[in-house]
């Protein structure tokens, strides 16, 4: 899991931060102790990266803490202000108020499957796109499920979307359409290409951009 991994990580970066020495002084006065700066600025890299990975880009914690470094120096007092945005992010993702990142990511992906398979479909390629939307969405209702607490992983496509219905998490058009997209799905992944037409695909495309939309949007 993408989320555990990230989680060591914070841990590992924390545990670096509480034993890194002093080379001069002591984490008093106005400016404190002096850090060893390869030390440090490797913490910081680190940490860097993490922050960028776990929070995005364009969010608080990482420019914060990119400002943050850019001024700052061996001296205590500079390494607790980026200590204290590291700590900040980690809390945040400890208590889960930041976005979900195995979500974030799956929906790039996913999405990455979406636009191969309107290409096939423009290109007169049903089979091809019906196969490639049907691998998105069954993935993308299993990971629904997991993140959800429900253990989906071996389920058949059937069982995974019964257990969404039973727990509610699906509703509204998306629920009804459903039945109707589970048997696109088998037909699609059992090569019976006579089962169905250009129109179906494009309905089934479009629900799984839907569905992306709804459950894997960063801003849901």
């Amino acid at each position: 899991m993408i989320n555990d991994k990230f989680e060591t990580r914070f841990s590992e970066l924390q545990n670096e931060l509480d034993e890194m020495p002093y080379i001069h002084g002591n984490n008093n006065g106005l400016y404190g102790g002096l850090y060893e700066p390869g030390i440090w600025k490797k913490w910081a890299t680190s940490v860097e990266s993490l922050l960028k990975a776990a929070c995005g880009a364009d969010s608080p914690y990482y420019l914060n803490f990119i400002k943050e470094k850019e001024k700052c120096r061996e001296y205590a007092r500079g390494i607790k202000a980026l200590a204290g945005i590291f700590q900040s992010a980690r809390e945040a993702f400890d208590g889960g108020h930041l976005f979900d990142v195995e979500r974030d990511i799956s929906a790039e992906i996913f999405s990455d499957f979406v636009v191969l398979a309107k290409q096939a479909l423009a290109e007169d390629n049903k089979d091809v796109a019906a196969v490639l939307a049907s691998a998105a969405l069954e993935d993308a209702l299993k990971r629904h499920a997991t993140s959800n607490g429900l253990n989906v992983d071996e389920a058949p496509m059937s069982e995974v979307i019964n257990a969404l219905k039973s727990k509610r998490l699906v509703s509204g058009a998306q629920k009804s359409m459903l039945a109707a997209m589970l048997q696109m799905r088998n037909h699609a992944m059992h090569a019976r290409w006579e089962e169905f037409e250009k129109p179906a695909v494009s309905g089934l495309i479009g629900f799984v951009e839907e569905f992306l939309l709804t459950h894997f949007s960063r801003n849901q």
